[in-house]
């Protein structure tokens, strides 16, 4: 028996906007409303307007709460200030990525982890199981947010339209309290798509007038409904890492190049420590594949899984694969052996059904918003 997918807070809406929707981590959520083409040039040009209601959240509360995500987690939370934001992972014993999360501190005592869709109990509970020494309350928040996400050039212009607060003054990476159209709302410039652009977390029973709300404000400035398949491809320019693809329990943060989440000098143990200690050592000694950008010469596309050759030899594996609708080429995020990563080496292609195209190695991301 399958259980029956879950629904977000805006389904009757993306039904009544036309969308196809798609099964996604037990969520019923729109892939796209039009041409996913049409979306992913509104958001690098204009805005779009996301449904993320499917991510999860989970709160911690306490006097603890920072050591015990301290000891959960691979950074340094408890050194997080009141209002800002964090990417940061979960690792298992072995230094294998559980999860990639973004934790914000809204409160001297107060934290909330926003986990993937796909492993959202998979972090609660080991969450839950590492803060049990500690004096905190670790709190399954999943049903008490819907999250809704403008994000493009525009989205700036279009949500100080509705709202109050200091958006000006929010940096990337902070998150505020505010009231949006009306709502209350947590406010964070933060997101998945190589644009600026923020994410509201509001009350479920809210986000249907929140989204109605930000459809109006954006009419004028060319903001569109956007589904999961131009996130695919924003995220993919911006060479940002998908959980399942360029993430997962085989690779630690040092294979993936995003070392730098890993804080070794923060007080006390953490789970996975000794291991990463040792990941990090061989991933500066000889590190045994690297994450590169791939650009196709020719028009066919790769997919997660296609393997990388060279001289014949598989030298690497896709990740992510996509048409890039920025730079009109195919492009691909692959796992490259260390002595055919540098930006601009020659005779590297992808075995796209039994035939080597050629393709440029090129460094990530493929595309960087101007600042």
């Amino acid at each position: 028996m399958t259980n029956a997918p879950r629904h977000t807070a805006l389904d009757a809406l993306h039904r009544a906007l036309g969308a196809t929707m798609t099964d996604f981590a037990g969520w019923d959520m729109p892939l796209r409303y039009g041409s996913e083409r049409d979306e992913h040039v509104a958001v690098r040009t204009r805005a779009g307007l996301f449904d993320l209601s499917h991510m999860g959240e989970i709160t911690l509360t306490g006097p603890q709460a920072g050591q015990a995500l301290d000891y959960a987690l691979v950074g340094n939370l408890s050194a997080l200030a009141v209002g800002r934001a964090r990417y940061t992972m979960i690792c298992d014993a072995e230094g294998g990525i559980l999860d990639d999360l973004i934790v914000y501190r809204l409160a001297d005592e107060e934290f909330m982890v926003v986990a993937n869709a796909s492993n959202a109990q998979v972090v609660l509970d080991a969450v839950t199981e590492r803060a049990a020494g500690f004096d905190t309350v670790v709190r399954d928040d999943r049903d008490a947010y819907a999250l809704i996400a403008v994000q493009g050039p525009a989205s700036p212009g279009i949500l100080k339209s509705v709202t109050d607060a200091d958006l000006d003054g929010l940096k990337y990476y902070a998150g505020l309290p505010g009231t949006v159209a009306g709502v209350p709302a947590l406010i964070a410039r933060t997101g998945y798509t190589g644009e600026d652009g923020f994410e509201l977390f509001v009350a479920p029973g809210d986000a249907e007038k929140l989204w109605q709300a930000l459809t109006e404000a954006g009419a004028d400035a060319g903001l569109v409904p956007c589904g999961l398949s131009c996130r695919d491809t924003l995220r993919l320019e911006a060479g940002m890492p998908l959980y399942g693809h360029e993430l997962t329990t085989a690779t630690t943060p040092f294979d993936a190049g995003l070392g730098r989440v890993v804080k070794f000098d923060k007080d006390g143990d953490f789970v996975g420590r000794a291991a990463l200690e040792a990941a990090a050592e061989r991933a500066e000694s000889a590190p045994p594949r690297k994450l590169v950008g791939l650009i196709a010469t020719g028009r066919r596309v790769p997919r997660a899984g296609f393997s990388v050759v060279a001289g014949g030899e598989v030298v690497g594996e896709v990740t992510s694969g996509a048409p890039s609708p920025t730079l009109g080429k195919p492009i691909a995020i692959a796992y490259v052996d260390a002595a055919h990563a540098a930006p601009g080496t020659e005779g590297v292609a992808v075995d796209i059904r039994g035939s080597h195209e050629p393709y440029e190695v090129v460094a990530l991301p493929f595309y960087k918003r101007a600042r």
